[in-house]
């Protein structure tokens, strides 16, 4: 089954939530009272994305111990679990001393300026996860906690579930300090929202990778703050570009995303930004090496429109798919909408469109995909099987309504 991107994030009574498209039911987050371990996924009835509590105990040192709060939801079915790690007072402490022991940069008041350039002699991973490092963010609300990443001059690019409700929201750098920042928008569709710094907070701002610089097997490295623990990386493949979670293109990777991740970056191993890490395909709620990443370029058109606090627009070819009868690849036409780019460029139904751009089309998701990681107004060149002959139209791209 094609997994989903869940909408809602409701607690369950246990700590858990379960996934349904087709129901939506809020409950209130359990009580503050730590379990010794995580709660086992829920046998009640599914639910949509809420903000989801449970808290666990961790040791921190022998004689210290600092609860934290963590949250997941666990998709029936597709089993696909988004997560994001609510934090206390207690996850603050966690995530500035538990990974080291002291917070000596942040007392030392040190603020981020430049990013890091590796010597010749670090290893790969280690050497794309000191470019990153400056320009990810750690995000703290009233309710929950997740990640981040500077993507422009005075604005951080997050999952739009970390930020869910909140107005404001405290940005934690790597070296300690800490601002105060604003949600200026989030567009749910595609789970991108904006945060955007006090003016004149010295930052570091990432590089985005191009989307088609993207290849199946190539290393990719995960940083965020899985479970409050700030600056933590994780490494993988991209196991799958293209891959249509819910009707949005996402990277697939086994690089280890956990609650707390969902918003940082995953980057190639020149520190390059390819995609927000965002959510987990699960049986058991926990990770399990099938995470997915909004790609970075959909994420950079929706954050521009919600920087600019313009309406999200996003580009849309206007027509409806099936699975070729044959067998064979591509999308078949089964509608046209009036007035869309397809029908001004002459697509008719029964069409199969089998490329974009010479860049294959497996099925009417990838359709999807390649169209949304394009602007609106761009010129595209579709290759369509129509009668036993191959034809060449090119179409200008549309959009949706925002």
């Amino acid at each position: 089954m094609e997994p989903h991107f869940p909408t809602s994030f409701p607690a369950s009574s246990n700590g858990t939530a379960t996934i349904d498209l087709d129901a939506v039911d809020r409950v209130p987050p359990p009580a503050h009272e730590p379990p010794v371990a995580p709660a086992p996924p829920s046998d009640g009835a599914p639910v949509r994305r809420a903000h989801l509590v449970g808290v666990f105990v961790a040791s921190v040192l022998a004689s210290a111990v600092v609860a934290f709060v963590m949250g997941w939801a666990v998709g029936r079915g597709s089993q696909v679990t988004v997560e994001q790690a609510p934090a206390t007072e207690s996850a603050t402490e966690l995530a500035t001393e538990a990974a080291d022991g002291a917070v000596s940069d942040s007392a030392a008041g040190v603020t981020p300026t430049s990013a890091t350039t590796p010597s010749a002699d670090v290893e790969p991973i280690a050497a794309a996860a000191a470019v990153i490092a400056p320009s990810v963010v750690q995000l703290e609300t009233s309710s929950g906690l997740g990640s981040g990443v500077v993507y422009d001059d005075g604005l951080v690019l997050t999952a739009a579930h970390v930020v869910e409700g909140a107005r404001s929201v405290t940005v934690r750098f790597s070296d300690g300090s800490t601002v105060e920042g604003e949600v200026v928008g989030t567009h749910s569709a595609t789970d991108i929202a904006v945060v955007r710094l006090p003016e004149g907070t010295p930052a570091v701002v990432a590089t985005l990778a191009p989307g088609d610089a993207l290849q199946v097997g190539q290393t990719v490295v995960a940083v965020g703050s899985p479970f409050g623990l700030d600056q933590s990386v994780t490494s993988g493949i991209i196991s799958a570009v293209d891959r249509t979670v819910d009707g949005i293109p996402t990277v697939q990777t086994d690089a280890a995303i956990n609650p707390g991740n969902s918003g940082g970056p995953l980057v190639d191993l020149e520190g390059r930004v390819v995609g927000i890490n965002d959510s987990i395909y699960s049986q058991s709620g926990g990770n399990e090496g099938v995470g997915f990443a909004i790609p970075s370029d959909l994420a950079a058109i929706v954050a521009d429109q919600l920087a600019a606090g313009e309406p999200v627009r996003l580009a849309q070819l206007g027509v409806s798919t099936l699975a070729p009868t044959d067998g064979s690849g591509g999308a078949l036409v089964g509608e046209v909408v009036a007035g869309s780019a397809a029908e001004q460029s002459g697509i008719e139904v029964g069409d199969v469109i089998t490329a974009i751009d010479g860049v294959a089309v497996a099925d009417g998701g990838r359709l999807r995909s390649q169209v949304l990681t394009r602007q609106p107004g761009d010129e595209v060149q579709l290759t369509v099987q129509r009668g036993g002959e191959e034809l060449t139209i090119d179409a200008t791209l549309g959009s949706t309504a925002g």
